[in-house]
């Protein structure tokens, strides 16, 4: 394990949401990247969207930075294990900067990851309808935490040459550097729905051309040495970086049971950390498209399925019966199967009407209601990935109701912002809508291949 980490880093922050850090993000990105640079790419919080426009512009797994979901202490060694070897880290905040965990101070926002990887922060401005005011913004967060170092503004959404001056002119007086000016750009938007962005497998084609666009848009306008050299300015983490091996300490001298994991369009909610706990756990991870193949993959002893869209691919997942027959009889075996959010509807009876694999005595259906947050929950029943008593975090971000009908236990009592029973641990099953990362509790992926050894 290495003693620290010197990776050249910068925090790409915004006053709020919809600013426009996934267009500067990304476009820094590729724009390096464009420029020879190996890039490292992340993102702050539980977004599982954006990591996928980042690993386009980079060519890198996009990784995410949680301090709710894993604790503060992982976020240095989890930084470090995705940034060793490269030139350059790009790291996306969430929300405003400020914003973190609801009722927890500053825990898990963009101010704060920014502090706990000793970065410095470049702040993206939303101009579009502002002028002098904009000194006054961007002076209220570079002074709000000292801790928190903005070392330049990107300004967005500059109208004219006109405005870009009047907005220049009004920062030189606040002593902030303008790094970037960006112009409107319609062809740089991402289309979004009721989730947020569309993810990259559902539009490869046109989200290469996006990232393409940003990274032109962003070399164009902004000063790329200038962040270089800002970004070579961050302090060295006096950390050793994040290694799945070392933490679970396992001896994979036996046989490696096959785990499959559901891929393509319809599930592309992942932790690249949990392929990596599997594997280091004794695993061998193979991937599969519930879309495309009817059977599972060959000798599969154990189903990953994480979290994605399946509401929108409903008519095609119910359409595929041989794929829904296989998880049935998989799950009917007592083969283990974990399954968040929209694994956990895949399981359902049924999806606004339309059959899927029935393994759990439930229904599922849209909703108008948005239910997002952090949860702390504690493991109700003993699983195949805890046993109960066990606490730990996760996310909740769905517009789906489950209906549940009877013969399983719960899989989590959460315990905040509300108490409630949540989820479905059925023989080898655990289903549920908290999406969780398993680096914070390693535990999980040696439970769940041991049982893959056994079952």
């Amino acid at each position: 394990m290495t003693s620290s980490c010197s990776v050249p880093r910068l925090v790409i922050a915004a006053p709020a949401s919809g600013s426009g850090k996934t267009t500067v993000a990304t476009g820094l990105m590729a724009a390096f990247a464009a420029r020879g640079l190996a890039v490292s790419p992340h993102k702050v919080g539980p977004d599982y969207i954006d990591p996928g426009y980042h690993a386009l512009a980079t060519g890198r797994v996009g990784r995410n930075l949680d301090a709710y979901l894993c604790g503060p202490e992982l976020v240095g060694p989890l930084f470090a294990h995705g940034a060793r070897g490269r030139d350059l880290a790009v790291v996306e905040g969430v929300m405003g900067m400020y914003d973190g965990a609801a009722g927890e101070g500053e825990l898990a926002s963009t101010a704060h990851v920014a502090k706990l990887l000793r970065a410095p922060v470049v702040l993206v401005v939303d101009a579009s309808s502002q002028s002098r005011s904009v000194a006054a913004l961007v002076h209220g967060f570079a002074s709000w935490d000292p801790e928190v170092r903005v070392g330049g503004v990107i300004l967005n959404k500059v109208a004219s040459d006109r405005h870009e001056s009047l907005l220049r002119e009004a920062l030189d007086a606040a002593g902030v550097p303008v790094l970037g000016v960006l112009r409107r750009a319609p062809q740089v938007d991402t289309p979004s729905r009721h989730l947020g962005l569309v993810p990259v497998a559902e539009r490869q084609v046109a989200a290469v051309e996006a990232v393409a666009a940003m990274g032109a848009q962003v070399d164009a306008g902004c000063d790329l040495e200038g962040l270089l050299a800002l970004a070579r300015g961050a302090g060295a983490l006096s950390c050793g970086a994040w290694d799945a091996g070392e933490v679970l300490g396992v001896e994979n001298a036996g046989p490696r049971p096959i785990v499959a994991i559901a891929g393509g369009p319809a599930f592309t909610f992942s932790y690249a950390e949990h392929t990596e706990l599997l594997t280091a756990a004794g695993a061998e991870v193979v991937v599969f498209d519930p879309l495309r193949d009817e059977q599972l993959p060959d000798r599969t002893t154990g189903l990953v399925i994480g979290g994605g869209f399946p509401e929108v691919y409903a008519a095609e997942l119910s359409a595929n019966e041989p794929l829904r027959k296989a998880v049935a009889a998989l799950a009917e075996s007592g083969a283990p199967v974990a399954a968040e959010c929209a694994g956990l509807l895949y399981l359902c009876r049924e999806l606004d009407g339309r059959p899927m694999c029935g393994v759990l005595d439930a229904t599922a259906r849209m909703s108008e209601r948005l239910t997002l947050g952090y949860r702390d929950a504690v493991a109700l029943s003993d699983s195949v990935l805890a046993v109960a008593g066990t606490r730990m975090r996760g996310h909740e971000f769905h517009r789906t109701v489950v209906e549940p009908g009877s013969g399983a236990a719960p899989a989590w009592g959460v315990r905040a912002p509300d108490r409630r029973v949540e989820g479905f641990v059925q023989q080898g099953v655990h289903a549920s809508y908290l999406h969780t990362h398993w680096a914070a509790e390693p535990g999980v992926a040696r439970r769940f291949v041991e049982r893959c050894r056994t079952s």
